[in-house]
């Protein structure tokens, strides 16, 4: 199982509708057997980067889009500055963290980066149905400078 729980914090946030396409291809990939592949991701990836994981901690994703984050309003009420004074840069990242740590769980990676490397490393497929190595592409963003890879993991797990 992908999560034991999910936690929806305001399923009216524009965040939700962009956010749950997505749920329903994890619930998928749970679901189906392990051919089934959706843009290079199969279950057996997921589950093993799942198993990597501290049994307690929490994934952070940061995706700027025209200079402003938009997606972490629920996080106002710990502490986190107001969402449209959140800019792109190590400091709210590092902050963003923080809070995430203090409310939910240790951070094991948080991804910061903006829309386009975003969908090119979440919709990166071979054209054919195959697996792709995501992290290989991660760390090539992230070699390129297009993306942030921080957290408690990434001591322990070289993208590079």
């Amino acid at each position: 199982m992908l999560a034991e729980e999910l936690l929806v914090l305001n399923a009216a946030s524009p965040l939700w509708n962009a956010a749950r396409p997505l749920l329903d291809v994890a619930l998928r990939l749970e679901q189906y057997d392990e051919s089934y592949t959706w843009c290079g991701w199969n279950k057996q990836q997921i589950s093993s980067f799942l198993k990597s994981l501290p049994k307690k901690c929490s994934l952070v994703v940061g995706v700027c889009e025209v200079w402003s984050i938009r997606a972490i309003e629920a996080l106002a009420e710990a502490g986190l500055k107001a969402v449209e004074h959140l800019e792109p840069g190590v400091d709210d990242a590092l902050e963003i963290m923080r809070v995430v740590r203090t409310q939910v769980a240790p951070v094991a990676y948080a991804l910061f980066t903006d829309k386009a490397a975003w969908d090119e490393w979440l919709f990166a497929a071979d054209g054919e149905g195959s697996i792709v190595n995501k992290g290989d592409i991660l760390a090539s963003l992230a070699q390129q400078g297009r993306c942030v890879v921080l957290g408690s993991q990434t001591a322990h797990h070289h993208l590079s």
